[in-house]
C-alpha cells in the first residue's frame, strides 16, 4: 500500500470512564474505500468518531499524509480534509436542501464538488432544492448528507451506516454514486453492518468485534465464513 493517507495506531477510545475501544491499528491510503464492519455495539462508529475527532483518544495515536498528529478534535479534521456523513443523516430540518448543501462548504475547500455536481449525481435532489430538510425521505435526506460532506471537498470521507433504515433500491443508487466520489480523489471509510454491501464496494476490511480488530485484510484474502465468524466473534476450536 502507498503511504497512508491516515493511520491510527494503539487507539483507545473512551466515553468518560468507559473505554469502547481496545489497541485498534487502522490504516487508509488516498482514494482507497474501506469498510469497518461487524455487529451492532462492536464499536465501529466509535472508530469512525475517533478519526473525525468525536471521541476522546490517548496518546500519540494518529499521523494524516505521513505527518504526526497525536490526537485532534473535530475542527483540526475538518481543517486537514476529513468529512463525516453521520448515522442518522443530521441535517438543519429549518433549512433547505440547497442551503443545508451549501452549509458543508462553510470552509471553502477548493476541489471538485460544486452545488451543481452534487445534483448532478443526486439529479432527484434537484426538483426538491427549495424545500426544508425535514420534508425529504429518508432517502432524500441520505443524498443530502453525503452531498454536504462532498461539498467540503474532503480527502476522506467517513460515512456511518448509510444503508441503514433505507429501502433496498435506495441502498443500490446510493452505493452506485460511490465509485465517482473515489475517482475524484476521496478516499472512503464505510462503516456497515450489511456485510454484503460493505464486500461489495471495499478494497479492504476491517472487521470490529468487542472494540478491537478480529479481522483485516482485502476481501479476497478469506472465505465468507472467515469473515461472518469474525462478525459475530465466533472463535476456532482446538485441534
Amino acid at each position: 500500500m502507498s503511504q497512508a493517507l491516515l493511520e491510527i495506531r494503539q487507539l483507545d477510545a473512551f466515553y468518560g470512564d468507559f473505554q469502547a475501544l481496545f489497541d485498534i491499528d487502522f490504516q487508509i491510503a488516498p482514494q482507497e474505500t474501506v469498510a469497518v464492519i461487524g455487529a451492532n455495539g462492536a464499536g465501529k462508529s466509535t472508530l469512525l468518531k475517533s478519526m473525525a475527532g468525536l471521541v476522546s483518544s490517548k496518546g500519540q495515536v494518529l499521523s494524516w499524509n505521513g505527518a504526526e498528529r497525536g490526537g485532534w478534535k473535530a475542527y483540526e479534521a475538518v481543517r486537514a480534509g476529513v468529512a463525516l456523513v453521520p448515522e442518522g443523516r443530521r441535517l438543519f430540518a429549518s433549512l433547505s436542501v440547497e442551503d443545508n448543501l451549501k452549509a458543508g462548504a462553510y470552509r471553502q475547500r477548493k476541489g471538485y464538488w460544486t452545488l451543481e455536481r452534487v445534483f448532478e449525481i443526486f439529479p432527484e435532489l434537484i426538483p426538491k432544492r427549495n424545500n426544508p430538510g425535514s420534508a425529504l425521505s429518508g432517502g432524500q435526506q441520505q443524498m443530502v448528507a453525503i452531498g454536504r460532506a462532498l461539498m467540503a471537498n474532503p480527502d476522506l470521507m467517513l460515512c456511518d451506516e448509510i444503508s441503514l433504515g433505507l429501502a433496498p433500491r435506495i441502498v443500490k443508487d446510493i452505493y452506485l454514486t460511490l465509485p465517482r466520489i473515489r475517482e475524484q480523489g476521496t478516499a472512503l471509510v464505510i462503516v456497515e453492518q450489511d456485510i454484503n454491501q460493505a464486500l461489495a464496494v471495499s478494497d479492504r476490511i476491517y472487521c470490529i468485534q468487542e472494540g478491537r480488530v478480529s479481522l483485516t485484510g482485502a476481501p479476497a484474502d478469506f472465505s465468507r465464513q472467515q469473515i461472518v465468524d469474525a462478525y459475530f466473534g465466533v472463535r476456532e476450536s482446538a485441534a
